[in-house]
């Protein structure tokens, strides 16, 4: 969750929300809190592979988890190529395609060969990411603030609501945690608690650092910024610092590139177990144990997205898909009984609510997109549930 979004999410989402960003903000952090309780709820209850791919599929039907499905692959798969975008802006600006595509292919090798981040890995990555953040709200929020300008253009509700949906895409990393169930240890227990705890630290970390570029930027300078956190130690009169933050946001992106590619390739195993994607998907590699044809599948795919897109278009397609996978979620989470640990009613039915307005809130090529994508998935559906009565 401190990735990508954290570097970049926030440009677009002042261009929407001006200077009620921190508004935005909160709503975003008020419908994550609603999909992670039920997340959270549905996990402890289905602690397999899947997510909300196995979540609609035993509390609505085949179709519903089957379309969560489509649709967390989809949208993740844009969040994999805005990550890896993200890291080609830092890292080299005038080359940020190149470098995005190569940035993909690198860490599709290390998951292919089942490299992954190991518990100590993990905790010196986020470390240094942590320390580098602070230093950046630190010098944001003490430092000059004589060049922060405001945006221009009026902003209403629907701009608040798109700004919303824009910074829904740095909440939503919690999702991993339940996408690989029969990999965690106990956990009924460790994910429910993991995905609270995630959720919580990172609202306060995105509220320090949206504090403290709107202080040096302004809505306008962060609008217009392709690289927010870089750009704001220089204006704070801190430039030396810029080369640290974009080594930051290398290492932000880069991991949580690696930990997205996983989290994509298994729901794309789950679904191809269940014959839902073609069944080459559900190969697994004999030697390095790892669903080695989907990660390759995957791995190709956001290659191309980062070698098309840009990293803002990337964000809107990849919120409303993953929204309407929460969509799901919520919606399955409010079937559960007493006996079953179900959250307050109040949760998943605002959850269900704030999804659909939040994502029809999203710029008008995001939600077209993201329909489209929906479409062809349930078309797909169709074919590949005709294929499947046809073999039995």
């Amino acid at each position: 969750m401190v990735g990508a979004g954290v570097f970049v999410a926030l440009a677009p989402a002042a261009a929407a929300a001006g200077a009620w960003l921190p508004t935005a903000l909160a709503v975003a952090a008020v419908l994550a809190y609603c999909n992670a309780t039920s997340s959270a709820h549905l996990a402890a209850l289905y602690p397999v592979s899947g997510g909300t791919y196995v979540y609609g599929r035993e509390r609505l039907g085949p179709f519903w988890g089957y379309l969560a499905g489509w649709g967390f692959v989809a949208g993740k798969t844009a969040s994999c190529a805005a990550m890896a975008l993200t890291v080609g802006a830092y890292a080299w600006p005038e080359y940020s395609r190149i470098v995005a595509v190569a940035t993909v292919v690198v860490i599709t090798g290390i998951n292919y060969a089942g490299v992954q981040k190991s518990a100590l890995a993990t905790r010196i990555l986020v470390g240094v990411v942590l320390a580098v953040l602070a230093a950046a709200i630190a010098v944001g929020l003490f430092g000059d603030h004589a060049g922060a300008r405001s945006l221009s253009e009026t902003v209403g509700p629907l701009g608040v609501l798109q700004a919303a949906g824009i910074l829904f895409f740095a909440f939503a990393g919690y999702a991993r945690i339940a996408t690989l169930g029969e990999e965690v240890r106990d956990p009924r227990r460790t994910i429910p608690r993991a995905i609270m705890l995630a959720l919580g630290f990172t609202l306060l970390l995105y509220a320090l650092v949206a504090a403290a570029a709107m202080l040096t930027l302004g809505s306008g300078g962060l609008a217009g910024s392709d690289d927010p956190l870089a750009r704001l130690v220089t204006e704070a009169g801190v430039p030396e610092l810029a080369p640290v933050v974009r080594f930051g946001a290398v290492l932000a992106a880069a991991g949580s590139l690696l930990g997205l590619l996983l989290g994509v390739s298994r729901i794309g195993l789950a679904m191809a177990r269940d014959r839902y994607l073609p069944g080459a998907l559900a190969a697994v590699h004999p030697r390095f144990g790892v669903p080695h044809r989907a990660e390759l599948a995957v791995g190709a795919t956001v290659a191309v997205l980062a070698a098309i897109f840009d990293v803002r278009a990337a964000i809107g397609f990849s919120s409303f898909a993953v929204l309407f996978y929460y969509l799901i979620a919520n919606i399955a989470a409010s079937t559960l009984r007493a006996d079953e640990r179900r959250p307050a009613r109040a949760i998943p039915v605002l959850g269900a609510i704030g999804c659909v307005v939040v994502a029809f809130a999203l710029p008008v090529a995001s939600v077209l997109a993201g329909l489209g994508v929906l479409a062809l998935g349930a078309a797909w559906y169709a074919v590949a549930r005709r294929t499947r009565r046809d073999v039995t």
